[in-house]
């Protein structure tokens, strides 16, 4: 196995992560000062899923004609310059259309990034590893709220600190090998309707992840402003909800490379609504901070397994094939998520994030518990008819 490039791999995607947590809650928190309500925010919240689509049906087709590694580097670079303008050129309208090519470009490297990571792994080690690099990228993230507190909303010091950070990832890629093979079609996002009957369970928990990641980083830190808890608090909350995702990702690998992850699925599925549920009554309370702790580790183990489940049943290209169907169902939930949370907290209730993630974990465990439900989540069969 490529260590080496293994960890330049995990390198290069988690720097997105730290940049969109800077980045991410500081345009909802300069958004929220300009003026603007819930729906708004959440429309700006959901416009790289669009990107996200689009960059799905690219991904594959510019990868066969630039290699994996160089296309990876372009995007990332481009996302830096889209960043960049995000300080620039402070106007609502400039920031939707940069945020889309944020999406369209940061997927790219997703797709590519993660299929390159399980091409790596062994498979004794599978869940271990890519448990590590999703701890990696959850530390990115709690990092980025924590970072964008040090460095103060009052100037755009956190948007030039996400430029450099993809910058930096773009290097860690220079003379890297052991990428999936990929041709023309691979990625082009046709298919999607068949994956996700063929894998249920394993569709929407990645939307419901995708989901929830979109909300905690732009909307969770309005909840906690529109609660009555101070901009640090706020902040502090979001950091909360990524230890929790952090810390007990790599126990979830471990107990997947020795447990039944059938059981894993469900257990996360369950304690994702439990904790749901429990954050309105408890938010003004001491218990509302290790319930904020599962609420993120339920979600975050939901994601690993299912890049766990994919990875040790596909190679090459059908590997990025089904993370372009992942990447897919991700902007569907990034799109979806933000919306219905920004216009329910609008016009329905003050407490629509935890309560739409509730719903939406309801639906995870009907569907993982139903009769016949998981064997059909977990067939290995042909991607892309």
């Amino acid at each position: 196995m490529r260590w080496g490039t293994y960890f330049a791999v995990c390198a290069a995607v988690i720097s997105i992560g730290l940049a969109l947590g800077v980045t991410m809650p500081l345009v909802s928190l300069r958004l929220e000062a300009w003026g603007h309500g819930s729906f708004a925010i959440g429309v700006m919240a959901a416009t790289p899923a669009v990107g996200v689509l689009l960059g799905a049906s690219l991904a594959g087709r510019l990868a066969s004609r630039l290699g994996t590694a160089p296309l990876m580097q372009l995007c990332l670079l481009l996302g830096a310059l889209s960043v960049a303008l995000l300080a620039l050129v402070q106007d609502y309208g400039v920031w939707l259309l940069l945020r889309l090519l944020i999406g369209v470009a940061l997927t790219v490297v997703f797709i590519l990034g993660e299929s390159w990571i399980n091409q790596l792994a062994v498979e004794q080690w599978r869940g271990r590893l890519v448990a590590l690099y999703g701890t990696g990228y959850a530390l990115s993230q709690l990092c980025g709220p924590l970072l964008l507190t040090a460095l103060g909303t009052a100037t755009d010091l956190g948007f030039w600190t996400g430029t450099g950070l993809l910058i930096g990832g773009a290097l860690w890629l220079l003379g890297r090998d052991g990428a999936p093979r990929v041709d023309a079609h691979s990625a082009s996002g046709r298919g999607l309707p068949a994956f996700c009957r063929r894998l249920p369970a394993i569709a929407w928990a990645v939307a419901l992840f995708a989901a929830f990641e979109a909300m905690m980083l732009t909307l969770l830190p309005i909840y906690g402003l529109r609660q009555g808890f101070s901009q640090e608090v706020a902040l502090f909350m979001v950091s909360v909800v990524v230890v929790g995702d952090a810390v007990l990702q790599l126990p979830i690998g471990w107990l997947a490379d020795h447990l039944s992850r059938r059981s894993l699925f469900r257990g996360c599925g369950l304690v994702l609504l439990l904790s749901s549920l429990a954050i309105p009554p408890l938010l003004h309370g001491p218990l509302i901070w290790p319930v904020l702790v599962l609420f993120g580790a339920s979600a975050g183990g939901l994601f690993t397994l299912s890049l766990i489940l994919i990875g040790e049943r596909y190679r090459d290209d059908e590997l990025v094939r089904a993370n372009a169907h992942v990447a897919q169902l991700w902007g569907i939930g990034c799109l979806l998520g933000p919306l219905l949370t920004g216009a329910a907290s609008q016009w329905v209730s003050g407490h629509a994030l935890p309560l739409l993630m509730a719903a939406g974990a309801a639906g995870f465990v009907w569907l993982v518990f139903r009769p016949g439900g998981f064997d059909e989540a977990l067939a290995p069969l042909p991607l892309g008819k």
